[in-house]
């Protein structure tokens, strides 16, 4: 019985996600916020932060979109934009990392640019998403600036097995559709445009708007 069982894959110490039990490096000076005189803000970056600051005033609510933005700008969450963040937000680095290391959407080392994950958590999981995994980092597993692996739950267990491919919710995916999909995330297509979630019906004919 136990050798019929699936198999699920795991990362360290027993678990799903990636990188969580990395430890910080106490050796360091604690960090202070960086001068904002002083730090070099690439303007495109800039003008991302202070707009989100404009959109989430309150406390430390724009540290995510200024996340997203440092994110967007490096291709990773790099120690130097995020001291570049710090310095707009006028918060210190630690607190903006803290932030980043929590979250599974941001990435601390450099990856592809293009993001496909696939949601392994149970209900995408009894569907066959650990398959669906397998196939697709074996056909992109060489695939220049295109980074795969399993997440832990994507939140969309009706379309299970599914995967976000650069942040498109695609589902549910079969085993056959696997190198057409392969095929347009390295040309940097739409991924399987009938199985998008954002392309479902839905009672609010402005959904896709929002």
């Amino acid at each position: 019985m136990a050798d019929a069982q699936r198999h699920v894959a795991r990362f360290t110490n027993d678990s799903r996600i990636p990188g969580w039990d990395r430890a910080a490096d106490l050796t360091k000076e604690p960090a202070v916020v960086p001068d904002a005189a002083t730090t070099e803000v690439p303007a495109e970056l800039r003008a991302a932060i202070e707009d989100a600051v404009r959109r989430f005033p309150v406390g430390d609510s724009a540290f995510i979109p200024a996340l997203y933005a440092v994110q967007e700008q490096y291709g990773w969450c790099s120690p130097e934009g995020i001291e570049q963040a710090a310095s707009v937000l006028g918060r210190t680095p630690a607190a903006l990392t803290a932030v980043a290391t929590f979250y599974d959407m941001f990435r601390m080392e450099p990856l592809g640019r293009k993001t496909v994950y696939v949601c392994t958590n149970i209900s995408c999981s009894l569907c066959g998403a650990d398959e669906l995994l397998e196939a697709l980092e074996a056909e992109l597993g060489e695939a220049p600036d295109v980074h795969i692996r399993g997440f832990e739950c994507l939140g969309a267990c009706d379309i299970a097995p599914m995967a976000s491919v650069n942040g498109i919710y695609v589902g549910p995916i079969g085993l056959d559709q696997v190198p057409e999909l392969a095929r347009q995330i390295v040309a940097g297509d739409d991924p399987l445009p009938a199985k998008q979630l954002i392309k479902r019906p839905c009672a609010d004919p402005k959904v896709a708007e929002k």
